[in-house]
């Protein structure tokens, strides 16, 4: 009786430890690189659509987010979700300006200027972002923009020359022309990168957002801050076209419903954050003023030619996409 009661055991044991593996071998695990600090809110968003997927889902999905390039830098993060060693992946689009122009568009100075403006270009030039990186084995899941590019600078500026031999941050291929066009001595610095390139005088002027200075504690090496308004950048959302097809159709349906979410979601909040973080800026102590008439028209002019260096570079689809984005204005 002992031995049979010890075989039936074996047996209840044996049963659960298959239908234990049998479900950890249902659940499908995703890592998810992301460029910035954990409580940057495209990462806050990040980590909200990935709880949303695993409830949804049932647990069947688990999305591990990576933040603050820990997993992979910036400029390998598309590369990683390409090749599979990620599943998927968030990156600021304009990073990969080089690959293709159409990565570029958000960038263009002065092209789109406000929220409003930024979600038309966003909307006209979707199915070409989709359409490239789909060509890379990638699908795209959703955008999310960033609050509106300001100059930030050690010195004060009133006009374009002001810029001229200053140590310049470029992210991109639109930030790196800017330098070239005011003078500046260009030096490329990812976000991960940033807060030692200010601390230590790599750099000295640049532009990006409220939102990156306040990340980096700007007003601790920069004290001036220009509301040029200059783009909307936006991050893009990505994963790899395999690894979504190998999941089953509701599972599908969750990722993009909750995807979708998190644009509608991302837009919101960053829109929301943009005069939060000005005012934070000011809190510190930074001059935070809008540019002087010189200084924008300065920035103005250059906007004239990247838009028509961009065009140029882009051809008939370029030129396409902004005459869409003008009639939706």
């Amino acid at each position: 009786m002992t031995r049979l009661r010890s075989f039936a055991a074996a047996l209840v044991a044996g049963g659960l430890a298959t239908l234990a593996a049998g479900t950890a071998s249902a659940q499908t695990k995703w890592n998810l690189p992301a460029a910035y600090p954990a409580d940057n809110f495209h990462t806050e968003n990040l980590t909200q659509f990935s709880k949303d997927v695993e409830a949804a889902t049932g647990g069947k999905l688990v999305i591990t987010i990576h933040p603050g390039a820990s997993l992979f830098k910036a400029p390998e993060i598309k590369r990683a979700v390409m090749t599979g060693q990620a599943q998927a992946g968030e990156v600021i689009m304009s990073l990969h300006e080089n690959e293709d122009p159409i990565f570029g568009i958000d960038v263009v100075p002065f092209l789109a200027t406000s929220y409003p403006a930024a979600m038309k270009l966003y909307q006209a030039s979707k199915p070409a972002v989709e359409k490239k990186l789909a060509s890379q084995g990638l699908k795209l899941l959703y955008t999310v923009a960033w609050p509106p590019q300001g100059l930030f600078s050690k010195t004060p500026v009133t006009k374009i020359e002001d810029l001229k031999g200053a140590k310049w941050r470029a992210y991109n291929v639109g930030t790196s022309r800017i330098g070239e066009m005011v003078g500046a001595q260009a030096v490329t610095v990812q976000q991960a990168e940033l807060a030692q390139a200010l601390a230590t005088g790599v750099v000295s002027a640049l532009i990006t957002s409220g939102a990156t200075g306040y990340d980096v504690k700007i007003w601790e090496s920069i004290p001036y801050f220009y509301d040029t308004q200059a783009w909307l950048p936006k991050n893009m959302i990505f994963v790899n076209q395999a690894a979504f097809d190998a999941l089953d159709k509701p599972t599908q349906e969750a990722v993009l419903k909750a995807a979708a979410a998190a644009e509608t979601r991302g837009w919101k909040t960053s829109e929301e954050k943009s005069t939060w973080f000005l005012q934070q800026l000011t809190a510190k102590g930074m001059t935070v003023a809008p540019p002087s008439p010189e200084l924008k028209a300065g920035f103005q002019k250059i906007g004239v030619q990247l838009t028509a260096d961009w065009e140029k570079k882009a051809g008939e689809p370029g030129v396409a996409i902004v005459k869409a984005y003008e009639a939706m204005k």
